[in-house]
């Protein structure tokens, strides 16, 4: 390993500390290291091309994100949150328990923390709100149950992760599954705790015909999950031509069942889309620029004879990975996490027998609890920003959520089989 490796991580400090967009700051740096080593800046313009438009699997990523857009934008989650309402609502705490239903149920179509949290989440603090619930507990539960999107399938980071990893897209989606709901079951077991401590009140009561009308008009958007899932383990569709049929389906719903989206509507989804999918690919291709870099310098090589020689232990090195990442997520963006720091340790899961589908749900988990750790967790601020509540009383409410999401992420860690029972039973994965 040569004196100039160091070079493009100096100068991915200094673009942090400069704020810096995450895209520009690895692609300046990956650039800064081609310069003084004089390797020739041919190979990183393919890769740059190749990274952002030559790899089939992230078309499922802008997919998805349209089918988010589309849910959040028409009458879909609506639909969802009042069947979650009518299950769950007249329950001590009820309304804390359909927000974290809710989130179990949106996350099979969408796959995103932020547009759960965006979308279903100013509903489920503004009834919280109305019935009695503090501030900081609503924020914080619903920034807590956000963190299943990710998790669940479909899931953006799975997409993300299968393509740097190479890892079966559809086994990360069944492994995903399990972990979803133990969490959701966990959360709604702490809301019923503190309901029951602050005597927090029973949600609305509905009659039998009131939640039978909401049950019927919520299955066409109850459906999407099952035909998503449904497709993708018969073996009819691939992931990405799932996102397609959800993206079709989304919309068919919208304007022909619920009549609730207008031309004006689809077009500023297909813009907000198209500009995020933009933002998604250029930070993909520079972050696999940055992989291109650390590869030609065999960062991972030299890392993982570092670590065997101090210990050939898996389960030694997950606890340092997990604690690693942990830390990386209270100080630093996911997706810098996920596009730099996760190709660096792939090849010393490989050389430590770790199955990537096990590995990659285990530290999808653990980076979407950064999404709600201080001080830049990005739930904190969307939750703090669409119910005007300050961060600091969020945060308060959180920490014994964190706390819980810790212990599933150990038991995930150390219970392999947790995540791998069913891509084994279903896929022999």
């Amino acid at each position: 390993m040569t004196w100039y490796a160091a070079v493009p991580f100096a100068v991915l400090a200094l673009m942090f500390v400069l704020r810096m967009p995450v895209a520009f700051a690895l692609l300046v740096s990956s650039l800064s290291y081609f310069i003084v080593s004089g390797e020739p800046l041919s190979i990183a313009v393919n890769t740059l091309v190749n990274g952002m438009f030559s790899n089939y699997l992230i078309l499922a990523a802008p997919l998805f994100i349209f089918t988010a857009n589309v849910m959040n934008s028409g009458q879909i989650t609506e639909k969802v949150f009042g069947f979650a309402n009518g299950l769950l609502g007249s329950l001590r705490g009820g309304s804390g328990h359909v927000n974290v239903f809710a989130s179990l149920v949106f996350s099979g179509m969408t796959g995103s923390a932020i547009a759960d949290a965006s979308g279903l989440g100013l509903m489920e603090i503004e009834q919280m709100r109305k019935e009695g619930y503090d501030d900081g507990f609503s924020c914080a539960i619903t920034a807590a149950s956000a963190t299943i999107g990710p998790i669940f399938p479909p899931s953006i980071p799975f997409v993300i992760y299968a393509m740097l990893s190479g890892a079966s897209i559809s086994a990360l989606f069944m492994g995903g599954m399990v972990p979803g709901v133990l969490l959701a079951i966990l959360l709604m077991l702490y809301n019923a705790w503190i309901s029951k401590k602050r005597n927090y009140p029973r949600g609305p009561q509905f009659t039998r015909r009131e939640f039978l009308s909401y049950t019927i008009s919520s299955i066409p958007a109850l459906l999407t999950p099952v035909i998503l899932l449904g497709g993708i383990y018969g073996g009819a569709i691939t992931p990405t031509e799932a996102g397609a049929i959800a993206a079709l389906y989304s919309i068919i719903i919208s304007v022909l069942v619920y009549r609730s989206m207008s031309p004006r509507a689809l077009w500023k989804i297909l813009r907000d889309t198209a500009q995020m999918t933009a933002s998604l690919g250029i930070m993909i291709g520079c972050a696999i620029l940055f992989a291109q870099v650390v590869a030609l310098e065999q960062i991972p090589e030299h890392a993982a004879q570092f670590i065997l020689n101090y210990s050939h232990s898996p389960a030694v090195f997950l606890m340092v990975v997990n604690v690693l990442f942990l830390v990386l997520g209270m100080i630093t963006d996911v997706s810098v996490i996920q596009l730099v720091f996760v190709p660096m340790v792939i090849p010393l899961v490989r050389e430590l027998g770790i199955d990537l589908v096990h590995f990659g749900v285990v530290i999808t988990f653990n980076m979407m609890i950064g999404l709600s750790t201080p001080p830049f967790g990005m739930l904190l601020f969307v939750v703090s920003g669409i119910s005007k509540t300050p961060i600091g009383a969020v945060i308060k409410e959180l920490w014994p959520m964190i706390l819980v999401m810790l212990a599933l992420l150990l038991l995930l860690t150390y219970v392999p089989s947790v995540v791998m029972f069913l891509p084994r039973f279903f896929l022999g994965a």
